[in-house]
């Protein structure tokens, strides 16, 4: 019987003296939605809700290599079933803010099952700011498509943020259970940072999973906005589908996840072309590769590692649009585009793409949304395509209206 499967059929079980991590039966995937509070772990899918709470211990490390065989010696030792936490944006040589994870002192879990709760009301902030504008936006994205000829670049992804500032404490709890009832088919996630801030959000996109020696990932580029009247929907997908522009930046993305997984596995499947995808904002443009893995020792936590950041949300050639990308935002992104998930003592684990998300502090937040710009790119559908993305967050705090 595997770790995953023997802390599926034990009964609850108290800490001892030691710190032994405790152990509970499942749960409804609603009732651990309502169950996380700040400092919590929270990690859903269309398949399974986790919530890991507590810390038996912590592992931080700017190297990723380096946490992940930490990582892997710290669940081998029994100390917890499995470790959770988050990576990065960048995880270059010399980066200052490092992957964290922690094994949990309690885990809850679910199957499959309604994560609908009753809407959670948020304040409405008191100041909003655009860092940066949207005219420097789009100026940025017109910088950024004459340094991909420039340079030889294929893709780069362009990010903004918004900063909203509020005279009373936020919730993130409120956010989560907000996120998790909107987004059922994908992935709501919470953590919380080495900092005192939490990152929230919902993401379509899968970095990687593994169960056993089978390998998927869910590479997303391109994107157009969802409508309320169906034709116009309709349209707007299947415009996406027959976009060259989308098509090539999407090509990108799902190329580079091929080539980085292909040292590690055996086999890998990939289809002829991408697939049309949404989330209730968005279309999507998404390729499934799965394939089969030739070691067993190579865990979820050191292949999300080896395939992260991917062109989704850097850009190609990575180090060429990592360094564009800090030439051009006004800010260091720290954990947004980074990934979230956990790994269990078997190597098996789900690591998703940190995107739709906000890092929420005591009594203020910031939102992040960006786009993957490539040569035909227009800076001002750009712009749109980032004031779409924020409205998954935007709508779980009941702000819709708000930009």
């Amino acid at each position: 019987m595997s770790h995953r499967q023997h802390f599926a059929a034990i009964a609850p079980q108290a800490c001892d003296a030691e710190g032994v991590t405790t152990r509970i039966a499942p749960a409804s995937p609603a009732g651990l939605a309502a169950q996380y509070e700040r400092g919590d772990f929270f990690f859903a899918t269309a398949r399974r809700v986790l919530l890991a709470q507590g810390a038996v211990e912590s592992v931080t490390s700017t190297d990723p290599e380096i946490l992940a065989d930490t990582v892997t010696g710290a669940l081998a030792s029994g100390a917890a079933p499995l470790a959770v936490g988050v990576l990065p944006f960048d995880t270059s040589p010399g980066t200052v803010t490092p992957g964290h994870l922690v094994l949990p002192r309690a885990v809850l879990h679910a199957g499959q099952g309604d994560r609908s709760l009753p809407r959670e009301v948020l304040p409405r902030p008191v100041s909003v700011t655009a860092v940066p504008s949207p005219e420097r936006h789009m100026a940025a994205v017109r910088d950024a498509v004459d340094a991909l000829r420039a340079r030889g670049m294929r893709k780069v992804v362009l990010a903004r943020a918004l900063d909203l500032d509020f005279d009373e404490p936020i919730r993130p709890e409120r956010i989560v259970r907000n996120l998790a009832s909107d987004n059922p088919r994908h992935y709501t996630y919470a953590a919380a940072l080495p900092s005192t801030r939490t990152l929230v959000g919902a993401t379509p996109e899968l970095l990687l999973s593994r169960e056993g020696s089978h390998v998927v990932s869910h590479p997303h580029a391109g994107s157009m906005p969802r409508f309320a009247d169906p034709v116009a929907d309709k349209a707007s997908g299947d415009a996406l589908l027959a976009s060259k522009k989308d098509q090539i930046e999407h090509a990108a993305a799902a190329e580079a996840v091929v080539e980085r997984l292909r040292p590690f596995c055996r086999k890998l499947t990939v289809p002829d072309g991408p697939e049309l995808v949404s989330t209730p904002t968005i279309w999507h443009l998404r390729t499934t590769i799965t394939g089969e893995l030739i070691d067993f020792d190579i865990t979820a936590l050191h292949l999300a590692a080896a395939l992260h950041p991917t062109p989704a949300i850097c850009g190609t050639p990575t180090d060429a649009a990592r360094a564009l990308v800090t030439e051009l935002e006004p800010y260091d992104r720290a954990y947004y585009a980074g990934a979230v998930g956990w790994v269990d003592a078997d190597g098996d684990g789900e690591w998703a793409v940190a995107i739709r998300c906000a890092e929420v502090a005591e009594s203020s937040m910031r939102l992040y949304a960006g786009g993957g710009i490539v040569e035909a790119s227009d800076p001002r559908l750009e712009l749109d395509e980032t004031t779409t993305k924020f409205q998954t967050l935007l709508r779980a705090m009941g702000l819709p209206d708000l930009i």
